[in-house]
């Protein structure tokens, strides 16, 4: 296997990170239509549209804001190479993060107290399984790949040297999260899908950092580390009282 796995046409080099980009983004929203469709939604189309966009808006200021800290620079770039930075770093959990402070903000704009979350939960890590895809056809060229391992499993992703193939790890716990949630949703209260999933990823997030070759600042912790115990000390309630995640 030799990375980047891309698709060459003639003398054309199409990026599959791109594509599968694109392809988590559009298989996300889809099957969120889908679920849509197929649920008794208590909040109206045009609330929904709104909680979306704020969303999105939130993701969009997450994602750059948790992968431009997610590398620190020099400070002798120039305004331009510090454009470029910001526009291409995004980071997955700070779009996450940013959504969730997204939908907050507009909730309390638009005076909504009940939860509205679960119904993204299934499209949400769908869209990430797949872009993770996109991640790990990149290697060690896309920056989210593990630590040199000598374990069985380990892949040389690019440079020679084999790793913690760390975007299928996530794939697979994805995947097991999925299983959990949909296998015990019924016993589970209004919003505590999304509180389940949201607090698995932060935990496995925060973990798998250890085993990433990330910047760790002198007092021990990555960005994307210091990004999980704000979204740990964000579900406090919930980690105080776990019993409220399920029905009475």
């Amino acid at each position: 296997m030799q990375f980047p796995l891309n698709i060459h046409f003639w003398n054309i080099t199409i990026n599959l990170h791109l594509i599968f980009e694109v392809l988590a983004y559009t298989a996300g929203f889809q099957y969120y239509l889908y679920l849509r469709k197929h649920t008794q939604d208590k909040i109206s189309f045009e609330d929904r549209i709104w909680i979306i966009i704020a969303a999105a808006a939130g993701a969009l200021v997450g994602s750059r804001i948790i992968g431009y800290f997610s590398f620190p620079l020099s400070g002798k770039e120039s305004i331009i190479q510090m454009w470029i930075f910001w526009v291409s770093n995004k980071s997955i959990l700070g779009g996450l993060i940013g959504g969730i402070f997204g939908v907050e903000i507009a909730k309390k704009l638009m005076g909504i107290k009940m939860h509205t979350g679960d119904l993204f939960v299934y499209p949400i890590i769908l869209g990430i399984m797949i872009g993770r895809i996109g991640c790990f056809s990149q290697g060690v060229y896309d920056g989210t790949h593990g630590l040199p391992s000598n374990l069985l499993w380990a892949i040389d992703m690019g440079d020679g040297i084999p790793r913690h193939p760390t975007q299928l790890y996530e794939i697979i716990f994805l995947g097991i999260i999925w299983f959990i949630i949909k296998r015990n949703e019924y016993h589970l209260a209004e919003g505590a899908r999304f509180k389940v999933f949201v607090g698995a990823y932060l935990l496995y997030r925060f973990l798998i950092e250890w085993i990433r070759p990330v910047y760790f600042y002198n007092f021990g912790f990555s960005t994307v580390q210091i990004a999980c115990i704000v979204g740990f000390i964000y579900y406090i309630p919930v980690l105080i009282n776990p019993r409220s995640l399920f029905k009475e």
